[in-house]
């Protein structure tokens, strides 16, 4: 396990099922809390992370976090916690099998954004949580967060951001070429590395490939232009991602990149129910989809979509050149947009910007 802060581990003894038939004797559950639960745990707030991150979302929320905002510790009783597959605390690939002493390492399977929202409840029955005010999630958070909302009745309202009712032709080739990037690193090997000695390499370069999906092409111009490096031997667009690269490196494995990456690739609302039409229908609670005006990974047509097909759904667009990572960047413009379809949630919240 990578070093996580903060986070409390809930342990399951009761063996999980993957759908693709997997079982794990036992599972770890990473997951952190902020504020106090009332006396019937109706102020519950589950806030669901997105690919490279972790339970603390304070760390990567900031913004939502304080004093009558929308994450609020001091009238909310927040709930995070790390996926199953992730490297941050949860069974993932650098778990210990208790069966054979090892890590699952490069045979960990396959899992589905349902296994992850499977497990997710499994902590949320150990937590006696019987009702949620709401749930926010972006990206593969916000793929978990609408599977949670469809799999579980215990949800009142609801906040997505920059994804669809499913992974597109578009995002699951993006996962595949950053995927071959990892395979290709000669130190590969199936998965099966010391980690002492992973494939810095192929990780960092499927981490390049996503930085460039993660924002615009005029984000890119605007803060890089054609400009060099100090040393004048590279651009400094070719520096940043680099450097990007090599800090993924040193906080993240490469086989839960793999892992994660095709977790997202399963994302699909309609497998194995139905038509879109008659799965996202029949979810009446509220549900607020936030697009990203700039975003090229889940370009906002897909948000106008999955709204549409909500039984109780609304719209709000953030108008961003900073592309798909807006969300972990305009905070305050995001509340703005919630304060406008569910003022409740943000009654307090004033913007800190001019």
């Amino acid at each position: 396990m990578l070093e996580t802060a903060d986070t409390n581990i809930y342990r399951d003894s009761t063996e999980f099922v993957t759908e693709s038939g997997f079982r794990f004797p036992e599972l770890e559950i990473a997951y952190k809390t902020w504020g106090t639960p009332n006396a019937d745990k109706s102020n519950v707030v589950l806030v669901f992370h997105a690919l490279t991150g972790h339970a603390s979302a304070d760390k990567w929320l900031t913004g939502f976090f304080g004093k009558g905002r929308m994450l609020d510790p001091d009238k909310h009783f927040i709930i995070c916690s790390n996926v199953l597959g992730s490297c941050y605390g949860t069974t993932g690939p650098l778990s210990i099998h208790p069966e054979t002493g090892e890590r699952y390492a490069g045979d960990f399977p396959v899992v589905t954004i349902r296994d992850m929202v499977r497990v997710q409840q499994r902590l949320l029955d150990h937590l006696e949580v019987k009702k949620i005010r709401f749930a926010l999630g972006a990206s593969m958070g916000g793929m978990q967060a609408l599977e949670f909302a469809i799999m579980d009745d215990r949800l009142e309202q609801l906040i997505l951001i920059a994804m669809g009712k499913a992974h597109s032709a578009w995002a699951i080739g993006v996962g595949e070429a950053q995927r071959k990037a990892l395979t290709s690193d000669p130190k590969w090997q199936g998965g099966h590395y010391p980690l002492n000695d992973p494939p810095s390499d192929g990780l960092a370069a499927a981490r390049m490939m996503g930085m460039i999906t993660y924002r615009s092409a005029a984000s890119f111009e605007k803060r890089f232009a054609r400009n060099l490096q100090d040393e004048k031997d590279c651009y400094q667009v070719e520096s940043y991602l680099r450097y990007q690269g090599m800090k993924l490196v040193e906080r993240f494995d490469a086989v839960t990149y793999m892992r994660l990456t095709q977790a997202m690739d399963s994302h699909d609302v309609a497998r194995n129910r139905g038509t879109y039409e008659e799965v996202l229908g029949r979810l009446n609670i509220p549900v607020l989809v936030i697009g990203i005006s700039s975003d090229v990974l889940y370009p906002v047509r897909e948000q106008k979509e999955l709204a549409a097909l909500l039984g109780n759904g609304r719209y709000a667009e953030l108008e961003s050149e900073n592309g798909h990572d807006a969300f972990l960047i305009e905070f305050d413009e995001i509340q703005s947009l919630v304060k406008g379809h569910f003022p409740e949630l943000t009654e307090n919240y004033k913007l800190s910007v001019a």
